[in-house]
């Protein structure tokens, strides 16, 4: 959605996105002080996340993208935990105490996703040791020979292979010059290892916990927000952060039982809701096209991964050796294309691995920090 969108959503919106103006004129001065920094919440919230849906259709779910979201979450988080901090003393004292409540319950849910996510970099790094295979048999040859070309083509197959999404088989059978028993028992090995490799359960799924975290969550009510000066709308707030990038995540990262049917119920008054929505819409759109629809994860790194990997198999299929002049321009050229895919993985996956392992570990002192709160503040409960 357009910027000016945003702004006049925003401008529309009164005090914590659809709350009545009747209440900020009965509170007294203190109580208005609270509103005021509980309203500066929601709109760093907005405005984090409509830098982030300005992103052009090149940006969106790039590895650095996907990092200045988890940065956007670990802002959220922080500024949420001194909101925290600061109003202990009512977070066990109804309706808040369910709130509070809820939000840690889906806070653990969201640390499956996290062990998941960084189980699908993994697979990302293992896709990555195929192509730097392409790269060692065929980029800095003065001549490729046959054998060269040969590795370069079983890791090409390895690599469709382990890309193989478990709903498609198409890039099974593209490879099925290299014979259909060959490639049924790599997809089997591969499926094994991987199978074993992951941290969640095997019987773990992506898509049911983004729905149990998305489960029950709805705006608070007119009455629950006076009773709590508005801190529940912060809650509700943090709880939408929380499931929107838990739910981008799954979107762009191989993970076990991907699924993106997770609905976004929030009403548009609220200041954060237009470009959430709008990130939302479009990651949908992006999951709809034709040449990404059976993708096993939507990040752009993925995409470029699948293409250069297409263009090679396209130029082994029609190669006899020895090769012309013509041919060998042409693989050196799809080299350098699995290259540059490679060094922008090579840069990436680390640091992105680093901030996920960050956010886990965020949300659990958070999660600790709240409960430990509210034990304080009702010590014989």
């Amino acid at each position: 959605m357009p910027a000016t969108d945003f702004q006049e959503a925003s401008s529309s919106s009164s005090s914590f996105g659809f709350m009545s103006r009747r209440r900020d004129q009965i509170h007294s001065m203190e109580s208005t002080h609270e509103a005021t920094e509980l309203d500066a919440f929601q709109k760093q919230v907005a405005d984090l996340f409509q830098d982030l849906a300005t992103a052009n259709s090149d940006e969106l779910l790039s590895i650095s993208w996907i990092r200045k979201l988890l940065d956007t979450f670990l802002c959220c988080q922080e500024e949420f935990r001194l909101i925290v901090i600061k109003n202990k003393t009512l977070l066990n004292k109804p309706p808040l105490d369910k709130y509070v409540a809820d939000f840690f319950e889906r806070s653990v849910k969201a640390l499956d996703v996290c062990n998941a996510i960084r189980d699908g970099i993994e697979q990302i790094r293992q896709w990555q040791k195929q192509l730097e295979i392409v790269l060692c048999a065929l980029d800095n040859q003065r001549s490729i020979g046959e054998g060269q070309f040969r590795r370069a083509k079983k890791a090409l197959v390895d690599l469709a292979l382990g890309m193989l999404d478990e709903k498609d088989s198409t890039l099974a059978q593209r490879n099925r010059s290299f014979g259909r028993n060959n490639a049924q028992k790599e997809q089997k090995s591969f499926a094994h290892f991987r199978s074993l490799s992951w941290s969640v359960s095997r019987t773990w799924s992506a898509s049911k916990q983004l729905q149990a975290i998305s489960s029950n969550l709805v705006a608070p009510k007119a009455n629950e927000i006076s009773s709590t000066n508005g801190l529940n709308v912060a809650v509700y707030t943090m709880n939408y952060v929380l499931l929107f990038v838990m739910w981008a995540l799954v979107a762009a990262i191989p993970c076990q039982d991907r699924g993106l049917q997770t609905h976004f119920n929030v009403t548009r008054q609220f200041y954060w809701a237009v470009p959430i929505l709008s990130l939302h819409e479009r990651i949908l759109e992006e999951s709809k096209k034709r040449d990404r629809r059976n993708a096993c994860g939507l990040l752009k790194e993925i995409h470029e991964i699948e293409k250069c990997a297409r263009g090679m198999n396209e130029v082994a299929d029609s190669i006899h050796f020895p090769l012309t002049e013509e041919k060998e321009r042409e693989v050196k050229l799809r080299v350098q294309e699995v290259g540059m895919v490679y060094e922008a993985i090579k840069c990436g996956l680390d640091p992105l691995e680093l901030q996920v392992r960050e956010v886990f570990h965020r949300i659990v002192r958070s999660r600790t920090e709240g409960l430990d709160s509210v034990v304080r503040a009702n010590p014989h409960g």
